[in-house]
């Protein structure tokens, strides 16, 4: 605690004589945040073209995709221009076939859930000059083009079809799609909500073939969402959504040949107790499709290799945890075809780190070693055999771009950081073009906004600046603008620490005495303390008078398995442990006045706010919660039993920190609010957290958004003004 309190007074004399000779810097409110005047620029939509030279992008007036080059960043030509072509429409997102020739253009796009969406789909042929429509019978998902380029997938009414697009003709590859029961080549709600993407199928390398997910979710029960959009009878929406402990869709695996114009079911990996199949994906090795699967657990994962001229499957590398294994993502497994190779992505060690094995399975090598984790593998090259990768090596709170050397063996020869991460401090992200010759990269820290380069990847030489935020930067400098000091704070253990920020009004006096508000998020394995720019709503708080805090407890990430893994089975008791101990910890320190102590939080940091504020009673004066879950037994099947198990297995950790079941202990105010048509978390959540609210005697304020999704969309302005008022008036 002394220790502390010394090292904080220390960083806030310093800060207190730096704002004394600026007394003629803005003060920051929220406008200026709401408004984007602090937001850095990034540089999105960089395509590598196939030759690793050139790249492809977005004109700003979205009229145009230009290509540039990677050495001096000069536009070689317009690849695509949408004046005098029909039908015009502003460019938003594109794809080529694999010659380049052929562009997929996608425009009338309309939002289904998080990645989901159905669009219109035009060809443009850049040789015939001629713009073409995919499909006339409706709109279309997940379009692609074939690896050839002479037909293109999508989906649409939940049926898989395939164009010839020499011809123009339309083939249906599935039949049997119905909403609500039958999904070919698309996700169910919980893959594309925890697993991360829509498309369900892939084509094969030779075109020959597509392997898809059917999914059966005919027994899933339905959550009912009503939407109201202003009319006399509201909608209802309907969707299947899959609750902890209640039944998933029954998955299954298909190969469609195009010549035979029949599909194979995989048998082999048919789940047989509900698991998962996060991924599926082309091996890069002839009619080789890889397969991966986790138990419904989700602490058994197997790799399998199935030969579809053979129709036999091989489990290549499987993994077992006491606890759970990370969800499964693209980054578990790169293949390596050429070098008949895979990486794997693992936490045997404790850590994420980086493991080569053979295509028939053999381990090779541990590739990188150490009490810290790699959050990214960014490329392969083969000819230099180089790995590039991006690790928290220095610090959990930074990211750093690396490069391994190997021999043929995979023995690590060498291991250095790239010669164009020259800070020590801050967050690196790295993308590489095509044959890895080049390599965009991406910087920031709290006290740097976004710089994006590019670099030659032999030496790591800037060969230029994209974006460097220069208008930002000499705006910054009228601002007196929040600086945020990283500290630790002691867990609820009072042995391991905790990463934490914190910001001090600007004019800061450390005799007197200030409210303290906390802002988490606290899920497993995740990260709301890092190194990177950012100016967040909370900082408007600062000139009403306030110290803001943010505290990653035990549970979130790049600290090792064991950090992040202890909540296990108990969601919502050490975290909240954590924050409650940190604000009596900060609230100890002289000018924070320890009555004056609020907390907020947004979903999982929304099911904390609630339960620090109930179980922390003592403590916390204020809470703002927002689309919070109450209880797991409410929230989906993936997400909830990676961590918490079975609520037939675990009872305790579901009921045990539900806030629903605490209600009777609130004594300070507290500020709920939620969307309606939230398909994520739903709104019943809160409307039980006001039932046993209301049930206790306990004053409550409640905000309702009409029709809105788990981010509140238009209203979320409105929100977080509402929010800072919240905070004047009762903290």
């Amino acid at each position: 605690m002394r220790k502390l309190i010394l090292t904080v007074c220390t960083v806030l004399l310093g800060s207190v004589a730096l704002f004394a000779q600026n007394d003629e810097l803005k003060e920051v409110g929220y406008d200026q945040i709401s408004n984007g005047a602090f937001s850095a620029k990034g540089v999105a939509g960089l395509r590598s073209m196939s030759d690793g030279e050139h790249f492809s992008a977005i004109s700003g007036d979205k009229n145009a995709i230009v290509r540039y080059r990677y050495s001096d960043g000069e536009a070689v030509d317009t690849i695509f221009s949408n004046k005098g072509v029909l039908p015009s429409f502003p460019i938003s997102r594109y794809a080529f076939s694999a010659d380049e020739n052929l562009i997929m253009l996608t425009t009338a796009i309309e939002p289904i859930y998080r990645h989901s969406y159905k669009a219109e789909n035009w060809i443009y042929d850049r040789a015939k000059k001629s713009m073409t429509q995919l499909s006339s019978a409706g709109k279309q998902q997940v379009a692609t083009f074939s690896p050839d380029g002479n037909k293109a997938a999508f989906v649409r009414d939940n049926n898989l079809y395939v164009v010839d697009l020499i011809n123009s003709n339309e083939r249906q590859i599935t039949s049997d799609g119905v909403f609500g029961s039958i999904i070919n080549g698309l996700c169910d709600w919980v893959y594309e909500e925890e697993y991360g993407f829509d498309r369900a199928y892939e084509w094969s390398p030779s075109s020959e073939a597509i392997a898809y997910y059917r999914f059966d979710e005919s027994n899933v029960k339905k959550y009912h969402m009503p939407v109201y959009n202003t009319q006399l009878y509201p909608d209802d929406m309907s969707f299947k959504y899959p609750k902890a402990g209640e039944e998933n869709s029954s998955v299954s695996i298909r190969v469609f040949n195009l010549a035979a114009g029949a599909y194979t079911v995989i048998d082999e990996v048919t789940p047989t107790n509900d698991g998962y199949f996060p991924r599926i994906e082309w091996s890069g090795r002839k009619d080789e499709l890889a397969i991966h699967k986790v138990n419904r657990l989700q602490n058994h994962y197997d790799l399998m290799l199935y030969n579809t001229a053979l129709k036999n499957l091989t489990t290549v590398f499987s993994e077992v945890s006491e606890r759970y294994i990370d969800r499964i993502d693209a980054s578990k497994v790169t293949f390596l075809p050429e070098f008949n190779r895979f990486i794997v992505m693992s936490e045997a060690d404790g850590y994420r780190h980086l493991y080569m094995y053979d295509m028939s399975g053999k381990f090779l090598n541990q590739l990188t070693k150490g009490s810290w984790e790699v959050t990214s593998l960014d490329g392969v090259d083969l000819r230099s055999r180089k790995i590039y990768f991006t690790a928290a090596k220095n610090s959990p709170i930074g990211r750093e771009p690396y490069a391994l050397t190997i021999n043929r063996r995979s023995d690590v020869v060498a291991m250095s950081k790239l010669n164009s991460a020259k800070e020590n401090r801050g967050t690196y992200s790295v993308s590489f073009s095509k044959g890895s010759k080049y390599y965009t990269q991406t910087y920031s820290s709290t006290d740097t906004p976004t710089i994006t380069t590019v670099h030659s990847a032999s030496d790591g030489r800037v060969l230029r600046t994209i974006e460097d935020n220069a208008k930002l930067n000499e705006r910054v400098k009228e601002y007196a603008l929040p600086t945020k000091k990283f500290i630790t704070v002691k867990a609820a253990d009072g042995v391991t620490d905790l990463n934490a920020w914190i910001m001090y009004p600007i004019d800061f006096d450390e005799n007197k005495e200030y409210p303290l508000f906390m802002t988490q998020y606290s899920g497993p394995g995740s990260q709301s303390v890092a190194d990177r720019w950012g100016v967040s709503w909370e900082a408007a708080l600062l000139k009403e008078g306030y110290i803001v805090v943010c505290v990653d407890g035990r549970g979130t990430g790049y600290r090792g398995f064991e950090f992040r893994s202890c909540t296990y089975r108990d969601l919502g008791n050490l975290e909240v442990q954590d924050q409650i101990a940190a604000a009596k910890e900060l609230g100890s320190l002289p000018y924070i006045d320890a009555d004056r102590i609020g907390i907020y939080g947004w979903s999982y940091g929304g099911f904390m706010a609630l339960n620090c504020i109930l179980k922390g009673n003592d403590v916390f004066a204020a809470a703002i919660s927002v689309a919070p879950v109450t209880t797991w037994r409410y929230y989906d099947t993936i997400y909830t039993e990676i961590y918490n198990g079975l609520p037939q297995d675990n009872p305790e950790g579901y009921d045990n920190n539900s806030p629903i079941n605490f209600a009777d202990r609130l004594k300070g105010k507290l500020l709920l609010s939620h969307g309606t048509a939230d398909d994520n978390v739903h709104i019943s959540n809160a409307y039980d957290m006001m039932t046993a609210l209301n049930k206790a005697g306990k004053d409550y304020e409640m905000q309702i958004f009409p029709d809105r999704n788990h981010g509140m969309g238009r209203d979320r302005d409105r929100l977080m003004r509402r929010s800072i008022e919240f905070i004047k008036a009762n903290l």
